[in-house]
């Protein structure tokens, strides 16, 4: 087995477990006979940034959690595909610009379905971020959660609007607090 299929097992152990074992039982999780094949093993892939060790014990680093992008896939026309060297991310490098200011949230509902935000989705909210009319923003609008886009009338009030010809324009009847805008949506497309 390669390198790269014991960091696969290690890092489904890890999604399950969010931990390693001992390094003794490592030998039956990566099906190796010995403990000196485990410690090699560690020891390349500690070399590579994928793992250190920490008192006694092995810990991810960034780069397990990272993903390889395997180069542009075309949504029209198929395209030859390219053996490129793949670029290693993380879904925090690609969607989280500022991780102390950001939070994701659930969306339940269907209000910004015509804005591509469905039921089930995650947004990605960056807080203490300048607001622009037209943003979408998580708020508070009168005691209460929801996600619209921030829009203001002619006279210079803010309100908020869905997507979704459905649900009508919500006003503030007494407040309005922006709790960030909406940067990201993740969705998964099979469960």
């Amino acid at each position: 087995m390669k390198d790269a299929a014991y960091l696969g097992t290690l890092q489904t152990y890890w999604k399950r477990h969010q931990t390693f074992p001992p390094m003794a039982k490592l030998c039956e999780v990566l099906g190796l006979s010995s403990t000196s094949s485990v410690f090699a093993l560690v020891g390349r892939l500690t070399d590579a940034g994928y793992i250190k060790r920490h008192e006694g014990r092995i810990v991810p680093q960034k780069a397990f959690f990272g993903r390889p992008v395997l180069g542009p896939v075309r949504a029209g026309l198929p395209q030859p595909a390219t053996q490129e060297e793949p670029e290693l991310i993380t879904l925090d490098d690609y969607l989280i610009d500022n991780p102390t200011r950001t939070s994701v949230h659930k969306v339940r509902g269907d209000s910004m379905k015509d804005a591509g935000i469905f039921d089930g989705d995650l947004v990605v909210v960056e807080h203490n971020s300048p607001t622009s009319i037209g943003d979408i923003v998580v708020a508070v609008v009168d005691g209460e959660f929801t996600v619209k886009t921030l829009r203001q009338t002619g006279d210079g009030r803010h309100y908020l609007e869905a997507a979704n010809p459905a649900f009508k324009p919500i006003y503030p009847t007494s407040s309005l607090e922006l709790m960030g805008v909406v940067i990201s949506v993740v969705r998964r497309v099979r469960r």
